[in-house]
C-alpha cells in the first residue's frame, strides 16, 4: 500500500488553516492504494486472527446506540473483519482528532466525517477514494439515492460513502395551529406565509416561532432559491476563491428574520438548536426550523402533548427553483492502513449501505435512508404509517432539482466560515449593522480564508 507523500501537502500547515468552531470537490486525488480484490472479502490476519478496523465515528446518544447495534450485527455477520467503533465527540473534535494522527498510524482505518469536511479530507492526500473499491468490486451505486450521491461526488467520483443524511424541515404545533385559526394540515411554504402565520401564532406568552443562528440553515436557504453560496459552481467546477453570502438570496433571508424578531412574533434564542428545539418541546413557540436527524426523538418527546407537523424549508414567494443540501456525513478510508484493514472497512461500509441496515438506522434516529430499496423494508413502511412526518424530508429531497446550488458548497474552511456567517446573524439580529453590511464584511472575511487555505494546497 502506498502511503501519504509528506512532501506532497503540508498536512500541519493546512490544518492550521482551519479555525474549528462548535457545529454539526476537486483536482485533488486520494491515496493510490489499489483494492485489487476488493469485492472479495477482507484477507484474515497472518494469525488467523480476523483483521481489525477501527472506525471513528462522532455519533452520541441514542444515534450512538444504533451505531453499536450496527457494528455489533456486523461482527456476528461474518468471522473476517471485526470493526471497532470509538466515538470521538463532536464533529469538530473527531475532525481535530483525526488531523493529529495524520502523520502516524495512530489514527483510524475507516473515519466519519461530516459534509463540510469533504474538501479538506480531500486535499489530505490521505484517504484511498471509495471510487476505487466501487469499481474493483463493480458495486452498483445507482442502489443509492442520486441526491445524496450528487453531494458526494467530486470530478465524478466518490472519495467517501454516505452514511448518515439528513435535511432540514419546518416542525410546527398542530394544536397552536388550530388555536390560531390556521389549518394544521397546511405549513407555511414561503418566507411571507411563515411570516404572517408567525403573528397570528403569538399570544398568550408563546411566539410564533424561532429559527437557531446555524449557518447551515443559511446555507439551505441560499440552496432552495438556487442560489450558490462561493463562486465557481459552488466550488466545484473549479476551487472555489470567493463567498457569495451578501448576494440577494442572503440579503433577502437575514431581511425576512430581522423583520420577525423585531415584531417579537420570532424569538431569537441564539446559537444552539437544543434551545429552540427545547422551548418547541415546551409549547413556547410554534414553530422552528431543524434537522431531521432529531425528528424521531421530537416526535416522541411531544407524544401526549401535542401533534408534531412537518413541512418543506420555506423559501421566498417567486424564488427561483432549488431545494435542500443533504447534511449528515460520510466514511472515509485511510490509506497509512494495510491493504486488509481497507478492505475490512470496504466491506462494513457496503453492510452499512445495506437495505435492512439503513431502514434500522433511519428508524431509530431520523436519518433517511441514502439506499432507495430500504423504503422497501416492512420496518420503514410501518414507521412511515405510524409517523408520516418522516416523509416530509424522503419527499424534500426527491422534490430537490438538481444543481451546483442543491449539490452543495465546497471550500477547505467552511467551519470557519460558518462561524462568521453566525457571527454576521447575530449582529444584525441584535441590531448592530443592517443585513447587507453585515454579510458583506462576512463574505469579504470568508473570502481571504479561502485565498490562505488554497496556497497551502497549491491552488
Amino acid at each position: 500500500m502506498k502511503r501519504m507523500n509528506k512532501k506532497t501537502l503540508p498536512l500541519a500547515v493546512l490544518a492550521a488553516t482551519m479555525l474549528m468552531t462548535s457545529a454539526c470537490g476537486g483536482a485533488a486525488t486520494g491515496g493510490t492504494a489499489t483494492p485489487a480484490a476488493a469485492n472479495d472479502a477482507a484477507a484474515p490476519a497472518k494469525s488467523g486472527e480476523p483483521v481489525k478496523v477501527v472506525w471513528w465515528h462522532a455519533m452520541s446518544g441514542e444515534l450512538g446506540k444504533a451505531v453499536d447495534k450496527l457494528v455489533a450485527d456486523f461482527n456476528a455477520s461474518q468471522k473476517d473483519v471485526v470493526v471497532e467503533a470509538i466515538f470521538q465527540g463532536t464533529y469538530d473534535e473527531n475532525l481535530n482528532k483525526l488531523k493529529a494522527s495524520l502523520d502516524s498510524k495512530s489514527g483510524p482505518t475507516m473515519v466519519q466525517m461530516y459534509e463540510i469536511g469533504s474538501r479538506f479530507m480531500i486535499d489530505t492526500k490521505a484517504i484511498t477514494p471509495v471510487q476505487q473499491f466501487i469499481d474493483a468490486d463493480k458495486y452498483d451505486v445507482s442502489q443509492l439515492e442520486e441526491n445524496i450521491l450528487n453531494y458526494y461526488r467530486h470530478d465524478g467520483k466518490l472519495y467517501s460513502m454516505p452514511f448518515n443524511t439528513s435535511n432540514p424541515i419546518l416542525y410546527y404545533n398542530k394544536t397552536m395551529f388550530k388555536a390560531a385559526g390556521l389549518d394544521p394540515e397546511k405549513p407555511p411554504a414561503t418566507y411571507e406565509e411563515m411570516a404572517e402565520y408567525a403573528k397570528k401564532l403569538t399570544k398568550d406568552n408563546a411566539a410564533g416561532g424561532s429559527i437557531a443562528i446555524y449557518a447551515w440553515l443559511v446555507e439551505q436557504f441560499f440552496a432552495n432559491q438556487g442560489a450558490e453560496l462561493v463562486n465557481n459552481g459552488n466550488g466545484r467546477t473549479s476551487m472555489a476563491t470567493e463567498s457569495l453570502l451578501a448576494s440577494d438570496a442572503g440579503v433577502k433571508t437575514l431581511t425576512w428574520w430581522k423583520q420577525m424578531v423585531d415584531d417579537k412574533s420570532m424569538l431569537n434564542l441564539g446559537r444552539k438548536s437544543d434551545d429552540t428545539k427545547k422551548a418547541f418541546l415546551a409549547g413556547q413557540i410554534a414553530m422552528t426550523l431543524d434537522s431531521t436527524a432529531g425528528l424521531r426523538g421530537v416526535v416522541n418527546a411531544a407524544e401526549g402533548k401535542f401533534e408534531v407537523g412537518t413541512g418543506f424549508l420555506p423559501k421566498p414567494a417567486g424564488a427561483s427553483d432549488g431545494g435542500v443540501i443533504i447534511g449528515g456525513a460520510s466514511n472515509y478510508i485511510m490509506n497509512n492502513r494495510s491493504e486488509a484493514e481497507q478492505k475490512g472497512a470496504w466491506q462494513f461500509m457496503k453492510f452499512l449501505a445495506d437495505p435492512k441496515q439503513q431502514a434500522y438506522w433511519s428508524v431509530n434516529t431520523g436519518y433517511f435512508p441514502i439506499t432507495k430499496k430500504a423504503y422497501d423494508d416492512q420496518l420503514v413502511k410501518d414507521n412511515m404509517a405510524k409517523y408520516p412526518q418522516f416523509k416530509t424530508a424522503v419527499d424534500q429531497l426527491h422534490a430537490s432539482k438538481p444543481s451546483k446550488a442543491t449539490q452543495g458548497a465546497v471550500m477547505g474552511v467552511f467551519p470557519e466560515a460558518r462561524q462568521l456567517t453566525e457571527t454576521a446573524i447575530e449582529e444584525v439580529l441584535n441590531g448592530k449593522k443592517a443585513p447587507k453590511e453585515a454579510l458583506e464584511g462576512a463574505a469579504k472575511e470568508i473570502t481571504t480564508k479561502i485565498g490562505q487555505y488554497n496556497k497551502t494546497v497549491g491552488k
